[in-house]
């Protein structure tokens, strides 16, 4: 993970500031930075998402192809994360620099997705046993600010919102069955997003902690808590991550603020959604390039 190099008075200089709710930057201990949301940024795509949190950057494209079901799981369709550390986002990506992160990343993405209230996997089944629909989502790291998880996940969320996938229809005949794409752009599914979580990441600096921070707070910081939330408050996973230890009483409280924050959250995204779909044809695109 991009990571800088801090000296101990600048570090002492950011744990000061944390003890006193007032970060460098002016935010608070739960505060986000300004975050930018556009979907609809690639064209190749069933669905996809551009999102900007403070100097982190993440493009997400989700791409809609049929396969065939998983054998455990023969009624249902699935999700295939990738992701890719691009190396314009910090020179340590160059090479493999980050496959490892990128690795992690996928795991924790399938980790918060495992279960059957995310996404309703049902709808994606064309032919029980034989076809279905499977997202390959794909996540571009462009510039990594601090707090990746959190944009990937709010990334992830806005292009399955986005996402638009053909209806079929299967029909019956002498040689078996035959599966008829809708030719009408319009005829499409459109996924319910309403319990897909978004991760808020926790970091403990000092005796207290904040969510969003920087590659600068990050440094300071010695232990994390991935907090995975749906819009109703409900912790879905978590995972700790960091060298760090957190006492429990830290953790209770980190999953309290994490609960907050994630509702919050949640709801300032699903108002920007909605206020850029209903812009329609006639919203001005940005895309990821702008």
């Amino acid at each position: 993970m991009a990571s800088v190099v801090l000296s101990e008075a600048e570090k002492v200089y950011v744990m000061h500031g944390v003890q006193e709710d007032l970060r460098v930057d002016g935010r608070g201990c739960e505060d986000y930075r300004c975050t930018e949301v556009e979907t609809d940024v690639v064209s190749n795509t069933s669905g996809s998402a551009r999102v900007k949190l403070g100097h982190t950057d993440i493009l997400v494209g989700v791409k809609a192809e049929m396969g065939a079901p998983k054998l455990d799981r023969p009624n249902e369709g699935y999700l295939e994360f990738f992701v890719d550390c691009s190396a314009n986002a910090t020179p340590e990506f160059e090479g493999r620099g980050g496959e490892e992160l990128g690795t992690e990343i996928a795991n924790t993405l399938y980790r918060i997705f495992n279960n059957e209230s995310s996404i309703d996997l049902k709808l994606l089944c064309i032919a029980p046993r034989e076809h279905c629909w499977v997202l390959y989502v794909d996540v571009l790291l462009l510039e990594c600010g601090g707090n990746l998880f959190d944009a990937i996940s709010v990334a992830v969320k806005a292009a399955l919102f986005n996402t638009r996938i053909p209806k079929v229809r299967v029909l019956e005949d002498e040689g078996g069955r035959e599966i008829e794409l809708s030719d009408d752009p319009f005829d499409c599914i459109r996924l319910n997003v309403d319990n897909v979580p978004c991760i808020v990441t926790l970091s403990k600096i000092g005796y207290r902690h904040v969510v969003d921070a920087t590659l600068q707070e990050e440094a300071c910081s010695l232990a994390s808590l991935l907090i995975s939330v749906t819009s109703r408050g409900v912790l879905t996973c978590m995972k700790k991550v960091g060298r760090g230890s957190l006492d429990p009483e830290s953790i209770f409280e980190m999953m309290e603020t994490g609960k907050r924050v994630g509702k919050l959250l949640h709801t300032s995204l699903q108002s920007a959604l909605d206020k850029e779909e209903s812009l329609g044809p006639t919203r001005k695109k940005v895309g990821f390039l702008g």
